[in-house]
């Protein structure tokens, strides 16, 4: 179960993205003093006390209703990703715990990877370590070797905002969808003990992770500028693996016939 100290940030942090008009609420001229809604129109968004809620965000009440939670979801218009969150962080409903399989990719899926031999494709865990790539995708990431983790390399490898032009967007991505699988899995250590050190070395990831924002890898197009491809523009598609849970096998495909299509074709045969 997450601390309760993690519910109040969560629920303080969904609030003052929330704008009174996004919520439904129409306000005055007057100016508002705090960013986003105040602790008393989510309570009244929510149904539920001013008081009970200010309990919630202090910690000083420890067991929210599921009826609760889902009215409170509601009220600060949370997706699926953020709601799921929400819950958990409350300890309520199923969190995964710890398994060692995480860091082991299946053969089945070693196999799969090979198949995709005109695409980038790798498998992460939960922390986003590279796990397992096929050519392609091992092409790609050749320039960071040996950093294996995306997270770190994102905010701390000389090359990374070189390579990946769209720097700003792939980070805040990554570290909210770190923040999402810190909620699924919070006994596992190399989630934990990664943000502790990327707190402590990266203001840009800091910054991130305080906002407080969640969200799953979703589909996505991306941009490498890759030393000796030039630029290669890929589609990601993500797959969650069911037989272990954390890991995620994410499939970036070039347009067929592409610049990207043959970048990648002669990045994968330099590597075989």
């Amino acid at each position: 179960m997450a601390s309760d100290s993690e519910l109040g940030e969560f629920l303080r942090s969904s609030r003052s993205h929330l704008s009174p008009a996004d919520a439904g609420l129409s306000v005055s001229g007057a100016a508002r003093r705090v960013a986003g809604l105040r602790r008393e129109e989510v309570a009244e968004l929510a149904g539920v006390s001013v008081d009970y809620y200010a309990r919630l965000e202090q910690g000083r009440e420890r067991s929210p209703s599921p009826q609760v939670l889902e009215a409170l979801s509601r009220a600060l218009r949370l997706d699926v990703d953020a709601r799921g969150h929400l819950y958990r962080v409350a300890g309520v409903g199923p969190t995964l715990g710890s398994d060692a399989q995480r860091a082991t990719v299946h053969p089945s899926l070693l196999a799969l990877l090979d198949r995709f031999s005109d695409s980038a494709a790798y498998v992460l865990g939960p922390a986003f370590d590279v796990l397992a790539t096929n050519a392609p995708a091992a092409a790609l990431l050749a320039p960071f070797v040996p950093e294996t983790n995306m997270t770190r390399i994102l905010f701390t490898h000389p090359l990374a905002r070189t390579i990946y032009p769209e720097w700003t967007l792939m980070s805040g991505a990554t570290v909210h969808a770190l923040r999402l699988n810190a909620g699924l899995f919070p006994s596992d250590g190399s989630i934990s003990n990664l943000v502790a050190e990327l707190s402590a070395t990266s203001l840009d990831f800091r910054e991130l992770w305080n906002d407080g924002s969640v969200g799953g890898l979703a589909r996505a197009f991306k941009v490498f500028h890759h030393p000796d491809a030039g630029r290669v523009e890929l589609s990601y598609q993500t797959f969650e693996v069911k037989d272990a849970p954390g890991q995620q096998l994410l499939v970036g495909s070039p347009e067929p016939g592409s610049a990207s299509e043959k970048a990648i074709s002669s990045l994968s045969a330099r590597t075989s």
